[in-house]
């Protein structure tokens, strides 16, 4: 009976082995998601500091066309003064 058990243990190895995983494997592992990190975190944190500059940068792009918009709206009114401005003076 004894044979019969110790055959039994046998074939269930065989068929279905217990997979333990060791230290070092665990270690590489942990060294491999280090390294992922290492590379991955500068990217992300280059990506989204790009996305902030681009977003300041569209900003400012804005100001500057609604200050040109505004500066040919003066530069018009003042020409407009200076031409009445100038009809007057030749009417006096």
């Amino acid at each position: 009976m004894d044979d019969k058990g110790e055959l039994l243990e046998e074939i269930g190895e065989v068929l279905d082995p217990q997979k333990l995983l060791s230290f070092v494997f665990y270690l590489y592992i942990m060294l491999l998601l280090i390294l992922v990190s290492i590379f991955a975190f500068p990217k992300i944190y280059i990506q989204q500091q790009i996305y902030f500059k681009s977003r300041e940068i569209s900003r400012l792009q804005s100001e500057y066309d609604t200050l040109k918009e505004e500066n040919r709206l003066i530069r018009a009114s003042v020409e407009r003064i200076k031409f009445k401005n100038q009809i007057l003076d030749t009417l006096f």
